[in-house]
């Protein structure tokens, strides 16, 4: 059962919360990095999620046909094959889908699997993320007891954003500000809103000072201490210790210590991108300048068919990704902690 069923999705959630560690989320765009993420994982010995960003299925379905559900159906499916030959068990998700987005990739994902549900099936994806960070708060919690309701007739878990991550994901540009800091009061609007998981489970990715990309030391200051409060409110309000599955966004170059004091106040679940990224380019990079001659044709030679064929740094790129999955797994304390 390498792709989590609902029921070991939410037991996956559920250990992770008890066990005080995190399962990194790792976007994905290919095949290839895919298969990194599930080697990573394998080789950790850690349960995790693959998830893919809009930009990310879009490209996934041809530069040419830019079809963003063709793409993150793809993805899903090559998935469920590949991914019965690894060790672990993976659970696939969608990354910020906004507003302007929302006809066009995640609502037609989720009739996907309202179809697959009413005749016996898994959902295609485990988890979809609505991203309201950009609308104001009224507006992203109208949407979402929407999108909750048809996620969990689908046996789907939502993730929803308040507050805004910082930086540039996809063309999504969050201002560095106040914003980037999620207040109790919120929160306390979030539960009233969508509820504690009785109207459905869902992941809630509130915001301490986050910031997606890699920024030099002092740029942004993180404030964990934030989920804290706002885990401390709500489960004041209904009497429900750290009742909100927490995520974090714009992980990238975060301290060691940010990141575990994080996952103490109930994370569940960090994205990974920016650097697994450069840990799958970075041997590219490398190849080509050591076989330059060999790649290029240069000055009418024939160059060498061993150091162009994509698989000759493709291996390479493979190795560098799970590499940086693995140390992600340890710095989320996921290592060894697999269901099977």
């Amino acid at each position: 059962m390498p792709i989590a069923t609902p029921e070991v999705y939410a037991e996956m959630l559920d250990r992770a919360k008890a066990g005080g560690f995190a399962y990194p989320a790792i976007n994905v765009t290919s095949s290839q990095t895919l298969n990194a993420a599930l080697r990573g994982f394998a080789e950790a010995e850690s349960d995790g999620i693959v998830q893919v960003s809009t930009g990310g299925a879009e490209f996934l379905s041809g530069a040419t046909v830019k079809d963003m559900v063709t793409g993150a159906t793809a993805l899903a499916e090559y998935a469920r094959i590949v991914a019965a030959k690894y060790p672990v068990t993976v659970a696939l998700h969608t990354d910020h889908c906004p507003k302007n987005k929302l006809d066009g990739f995640m609502r037609p994902l989720i009739d996907i699997s309202l179809e697959r549900v009413a005749k016996g099936l898994d959902p295609l994806f485990q988890s979809h993320m609505w991203d309201g960070s950009a609308v104001p708060l009224d507006e992203n919690l109208e949407i979402a007891k929407e999108l909750i309701d048809k996620c969990a007739r689908a046996r789907i878990i939502m993730e929803m954003e308040i507050g805004v991550v910082g930086g540039e994901e996809d063309g999504v540009v969050g201002e560095i500000n106040e914003k980037l800091y999620t207040t109790a009061e919120d929160a306390l609007a979030t539960a009233e809103a969508v509820g504690i998981g009785e109207k459905g489970r869902y992941m809630l990715a509130a915001t301490f000072g986050n910031v997606h990309g890699v920024y030099k030391p002092g740029h942004v200051k993180l404030r964990p201490s934030v989920l804290k409060e706002i885990q401390e409110a709500v489960g004041a309000k209904y009497g429900k210790e750290k009742p909100f599955d927490l995520v974090f966004h714009g992980g990238s170059g975060s301290l060691l210590e940010e990141i575990q004091e994080a996952i103490s106040y109930g994370v569940v679940k960090m994205n990974v991108d920016t650097d697994t990224q450069y840990a799958f380019t970075r041997p590219i990079a490398d190849h080509m300048f050591k076989n330059y001659d060999g790649v290029l044709k240069v000055d009418g030679d024939v160059g060498n068919k061993k150091a162009y064929d994509p698989r000759s740094y493709g291996k390479s790129a493979e190795a560098g990704m799970a590499a940086r999955v693995v140390e992600a797994c340890r710095s989320l304390k996921s290592t060894g902690t697999k269901i099977s």
